[in-house]
């Protein structure tokens, strides 16, 4: 009797701990270039132990591997195949090339990868970059104490896996947080907690969208992250224009299901949306049945007086989520984020969390508990909104001394948005500045429509006060 597979595999010692690796590697290998053809019935599980002197379950384990890649399949009583799908090579043995993959989804990230990522801000004299906040003044002697309570609290009980939507205790401090501070009624129940806003987004793409289906109305310019949560899930977006007043709702197609915006600061143009538009808004998600993602990402920082209300308090059909952030009022390293959900939607979104990592980092959750509980976040933000208020009203009496600029105006948040006249582009001058130790950024990464903005982002939190108008003046003389 012949072997039972048309190849020699060379089977690993009895008793070694590579046994299975072994031997799921070479059957791979023998499927992707060929030795094995698509279609091939291969031998039970039971012959082939016997062949190769191994228990059952270790042939199992092996066909197991294989199954969940999609390299062999399965037939109810019917036998065990090498899949048709199986990946092949090209003609010089080489594994296909992203090109030959066609799926929109492999297409996209062929064409436009998206990698974001924030330099440190030693290698400039003057840093004007967004996104980051000013951590120089955080409380850190705080945070370390109750980081430390929370250390001490898992030495004496250690936890296993917890609840994939958050600690109760963060949860209700997130709920009175956002009661107090943005007007949003909602309870623990309503709040998941997760690693920052992005995967906020991520987990709402996944739960809202049907590949190469759903239609999701952006902000144009708008925030690229967000963009990108969407597209990676295969959604169709639909940019629309933003005026003084927001999102222009009249522009937003009517088959789009999901509109994503930020109403309490516009990112990157900077305006607060107005209460017609707010309406409007709800009352567009009202009647095509969408949902609407409000990322509220710096609104606490409002220079003008108290924060305008969130959009979320305004929904009496519950159709927003109500995305929010430590990474602004805090700091990014803590990635720390909640997003608030209708009813309706909460099992769903948990559920998408639990598939993701299970769960957040506990004792960070633990720690920002006692921190809001004990009132010290907010202490930080009352401190913040002075130290930022006063950076930004300097930074506007320098920006205003600039000929052709047009300033836009800034109520709230932790930038400053610029215009340029047409003779400049402010790619080309954010990329020059660089060179001269100058951080800032063009708009027009913000954008996908053809007809970009052309101007210029000035970020309030990695520059010290003394040096913002110094900063504006050396940029000055490249847009002369």
């Amino acid at each position: 009797m012949g072997p039972a597979l048309p190849l020699t595999i060379n089977v690993p010692e009895h008793g070694s701990r590579r046994l299975i690796k072994d031997l799921h590697a070479q059957l791979r290998s023998a499927i992707i270039d060929g030795r094995l053809k698509p279609g091939l019935r291969l031998p039970s599980s039971r012959s082939l132990a016997q062949e190769w002197r191994v228990s059952r379950n270790c042939v199992v384990a092996v066909y197991d591997l294989l199954l969940s890649e999609g390299y062999i399949r399965a037939l109810p009583r019917g036998g065990t195949y090498v899949a048709d799908t199986a990946l092949r090579p090209t003609e010089r043995g080489k594994a296909l090339p992203l090109d030959n993959l066609q799926s929109p989804l492999a297409r996209h990230w062929r064409s436009k990868p998206r990698i974001f990522r924030f330099e440190p801000s030693s290698g400039f004299e003057f840093d004007f970059g967004v996104g980051v906040p000013d951590t120089s003044v955080f409380p850190f002697d705080w945070w370390r104490r109750l980081s430390a309570r929370a250390l001490r609290a898992f030495s004496r009980a250690p936890g296993g896996y917890a609840e994939p939507e958050g600690r109760q205790s963060l949860r209700e401090a997130i709920a009175r947080h956002v009661s107090l501070t943005r007007a949003v009624a909602c309870n623990a129940d309503d709040v998941v907690v997760t690693s920052g806003a992005q995967q906020a987004f991520n987990l709402l793409a996944r739960v809202l969208v049907t590949p190469g289906k759903t239609v999701v109305a952006l902000e144009d310019p708008g925030y690229p992250p967000m963009r990108e949560a969407f597209v990676s899930c295969g959604a169709k977006l639909a940019p629309v224009p933003v005026d003084s007043e927001g999102i222009v709702v009249e522009r937003i197609p009517h088959g789009a299901r999901i509109v994503c915006v930020t109403p309490s600061h516009q990112f990157p143009m900077g305006c607060v949306m107005s209460a017609r538009r707010r309406a409007a808004l709800l009352d567009f998600a009202r009647r095509r049945r969408a949902v609407v993602i409000e990322d509220d990402y710096d609104g606490e920082f409002s220079h003008t007086g108290r924060p305008l209300d969130a959009l979320k308090t305004l929904d009496t059909a519950h159709c927003v989520f109500y995305v929010g952030t430590f990474s602004k009022c805090l700091f990014p390293a803590l990635r720390l984020g909640f997003v608030v959900v209708p009813a309706w939607a909460r099992e769903a979104v948990i559920a998408a969390k639990q598939r993701s990592d299970w769960h957040g980092a506990l004792l960070s959750q633990d720690a920002l508990a006692v921190f809001m509980a004990e009132g010290h976040l907010a202490r930080h933000v009352r401190k913040m909104r002075s130290v930022y208020r006063e950076r930004r009203d300097v930074l506007l009496h320098a920006l205003r001394q600039l000929p052709g600029v047009d300033v836009l105006p800034a109520e709230a948040g932790l930038h400053v948005t610029t215009l340029l006249p047409r003779r400049l582009n402010a790619a080309r001058i954010a990329a020059a500045a660089a060179n001269d130790g100058i951080r800032i950024y063009s708009l027009e990464w913000c954008s996908i429509s053809k007809k970009r903005p052309n101007g210029l982002l000035w970020g309030l939190g990695q520059i010290a006060t003394p040096r913002v108008e110094a900063g504006v003046q050396r940029l000055s003389r490249m847009l002369r």
